[in-house]
């Protein structure tokens, strides 16, 4: 252990010899370190941001959507099969058999009547469309659905109303906004009553809702999915449909249960596959998860090739001294000293580079996070495990790069060092 402590302070010695070599050598450990901690945080950030927003909603969502298929269509139709009134809708090419694959408002009803083990469901049509109000105009996400979209979603109401079944079934042009629409829009002016055309229709803004900290999120406008189906877009088709469970512990039973009845709407026969696709939110927050790691490592493993780089540079200046230092380890052989002991040294100096070049890493990658945080507003979120890794790393990247300038040096002919001018 002695020996061990007396190498390290030489290689500091060694080291203050020459700081601003020393610097740019450890440079590219610095940066290397820097860039795997700072872009394994901002995944990190990203993943719990969307992993939270999901929880936010409640993780007893099931959400419906249609599977591929081929529409057909010929004039004057009438509605789809599967039971149900649903909304009367005149468009000039209607669909007279259900297109594999689609959604319908019947569908949403058929669930809202039949499963047991649901506490809400809401039919979604969303589609972006041009809003402007006062010369400002933009594209922004439109969300068409029931009046049950807001407690299914978690969202809360801030000035205001949010429409009824009233405005759904009366076919009103009604709006309620995000925060970030009314912050882009309407800055200090009160919206309330104020008239924003969508796709060059009028529309009443209602209401407004609180922020929710998520741009897709805030950035949208909710509109009563008759209006939307009937005079914004023509269609008679839904995006997907929102399920609520009673609980989580009925979510699998939920899926069971529109399952079943969604086969018997779309008149699926035995043995045939679904032509729509179930997925809980669990399943979600699994998916985006995986995604969300597998890029994360992915982009951290390509800023770990500066790690490399930084690797080269410790043994290019390790080798620099062991040539300007080779009298030095001449005269040390003189008096006793082994190879093992020579070797150990400059392996000593070339990890301690390192490791000191790795710690500057992490001060620099803080320091950038909480840049990047506070101006970008990025989240992000430095854990102990990239931060070990990285350090960790550095380390070995100090012994690999580091052993063949010290073997070079334990080789040395003690005589010919000597001689060496």
């Amino acid at each position: 252990m002695r020996r061990l402590l007396e190498n390290i302070r030489v290689a500091f010695q060694s080291l203050a010899v020459s700081k601003l070599r020393a610097f740019l050598t450890m440079l590219g450990i610095i940066i290397g370190v820097g860039a795997v901690i700072i872009v394994m945080a901002v995944g990190a950030g990203t993943q719990e941001s969307i992993v939270s927003n999901l929880e936010s909603m409640g993780t007893n969502l099931v959400t419906v959507t249609p599977g591929r298929g081929d529409s057909q269509f010929r004039p004057g139709g009438g509605g789809p099969p599967g039971g149900g009134g649903g909304f009367a809708v005149s468009i000039r090419g209607e669909q007279t058999e259900t297109a594999k694959g689609d959604l319908y408002i019947t569908d949403y009803e058929a669930i809202k009547n039949n499963a047991s083990s649901i506490s809400g469901v809401a039919p979604v049509v969303s589609q972006n469309s041009t809003v402007s109000y006062m010369g400002a105009t933009d594209s922004l996400s439109i969300t068409a659905s029931t009046e049950d979209i807001f407690s299914l979603k978690n969202y809360e109401l801030d000035k205001g109303s949010l429409f009824t079944s009233r405005d759904v079934s009366e076919i009103t042009n009604v709006a309620v906004i995000g925060s970030q629409v009314v912050n882009d829009y309407f800055g200090k002016t009160e919206p309330i009553g104020e008239i924003i055309k969508i796709d060059g229709i009028n529309f009443t803004v209602i209401g407004t809702l609180q922020e929710k900290g998520m741009t897709m999120e805030d950035d949208i406008v909710f509109i009563p999915i008759n209006t939307a189906q009937i005079k914004l877009y023509g269609i008679r088709t839904v995006n997907n449909l929102v399920i609520q469970s009673k609980s989580e512990d009925t979510v699998d039973q939920t899926i069971t249960e529109a399952t079943t009845i969604l086969r018997q709407q779309h008149q699926i026969e035995t043995g045939e596959l679904n032509d729509f696709d179930i997925n809980s939110q669990t399943q979600m927050l699994e998916t985006v998860s995986t995604i969300t790691n597998t890029l994360t490592y992915a982009l951290a493993g390509i800023a770990a090739i500066s790690l490399l780089v930084g690797g080269i540079g410790i043994m290019n200046i390790m080798f620099v001294s062991v040539t300007e230092r080779t009298r030095e380890i001449g005269i040390r052989k003189s008096i006793g000293a082994k190879n093992r002991d020579i070797l150990t040294q400059f392996l000593t100096e070339s990890v301690v580079l390192s490791v000191i070049g790795g710690i500057l890493g992490i001060l620099f990658a803080v320091g950038v996070s909480w840049a990047v945080q506070k101006f970008a507003e990025l989240n992000t979120t430095i854990t102990a495990t990239p931060i070990v890794l990285s350090v960790c790393f550095s380390t070995v990247i100090g012994v690999i790069f580091g052993i063949f300038p010290a073997m070079r040096a334990a080789r040395l002919n003690p005589i010919e060092s000597l001689r060496y001018e």
